[in-house]
């Protein structure tokens, strides 16, 4: 669902819901809260949060504007009901990956939670999202994953069933901040900075044609789907996180369009 807020001390636009991400403006020289902690608000008086998961059913938005007045907004967030989702057919290594393998997986979410801890002063998600490429969904954010019999962790995006070599597009505006070839788990991936902790990872491409510190803008073509890393068939994975919390990118943008 979404929703919008009346003009007070702060503007909130976004889903109110598990996975949403909320952008929202205040008067610059703001200072911004949620449930007792800081959200970063750039000088132009924008921000941004999100709810995660599991997120509980109330949170409390504080602003004081700069002559020390002070607004509370309390929020009801409305759950999700996630799927359970089975694949089958993955390599052994994939789901029970050995030691050296470990190393590696360990040594690529290093370079991606870098990406996820970063706070740069940008706005690029003004933009707003769309779709980065259009298809069926394979996959739906949230999902209890069982691969191959074994329980695994909840999926932390949404993918996008589309043949190989299918361009991929920016869904916002922002910088490329990392392209890597080869990850044990998500194959050829790369990451955007939107700005203030809103990040977006894109993974199992088959070719990636931006490069580290390149400014895209939405609709820009950043690579081709593939079918690299752990995966049984040609699509893209696209996940969205704010300050490491991960949200669902189809809050973000709306339903697939149709066609």
């Amino acid at each position: 669902m979404l929703f919008a807020l009346p003009a007070y001390a702060v503007d909130l636009s976004g889903n109110f819901v598990q996975g949403g991400l909320v952008i929202g403006q205040v008067e610059t020289g703001s200072t911004v809260t949620l449930d007792g902690k800081a959200v970063k608000v750039a000088a132009n008086g924008a921000f941004v949060f999100g709810f995660g998961r599991n997120a509980q059913a109330q949170s409390t938005v504080q602003v004081t504007r700069p002559d020390g007045t002070v607004e509370t907004q309390n929020l009801t967030i409305v759950p999700q009901k996630y799927k359970v989702q089975r694949i089958d057919g993955l390599p052994k290594r994939k789901v029970t990956p050995n030691p050296a393998d470990v190393a590696r997986i360990k040594a690529d979410n290093s370079k991606i939670w870098a990406v996820r801890g970063s706070m740069t002063p940008e706005t690029r998600f003004l933009s707003r999202f769309q779709w980065p490429v259009k298809g069926p969904i394979s996959g739906v954010f949230g999902s209890q994953r069982i691969l191959n019999g074994k329980p695994k962790s909840p999926h932390n995006g949404t993918d996008i069933a589309a043949p190989r070599g299918t361009n991929i597009v920016a869904p916002a505006d922002g910088v490329i901040v990392l392209v890597h070839q080869d990850m044990f788990y998500t194959g050829k991936t790369l990451m955007i900075d939107h700005g203030l902790g809103l990040t977006s990872v894109y993974a199992h491409m088959d070719g990636i044609s931006v490069v580290e510190g390149q400014v895209v803008k939405q609709g820009h073509v950043i690579g081709i789907v593939g079918k690299t890393g752990r995966t049984t068939g040609p699509h893209l994975h696209w996940g969205l996180t704010w300050k490491g919390v991960h949200l669902d990118p189809m809050q973000a943008t709306g339903p697939m369009p149709k066609g």
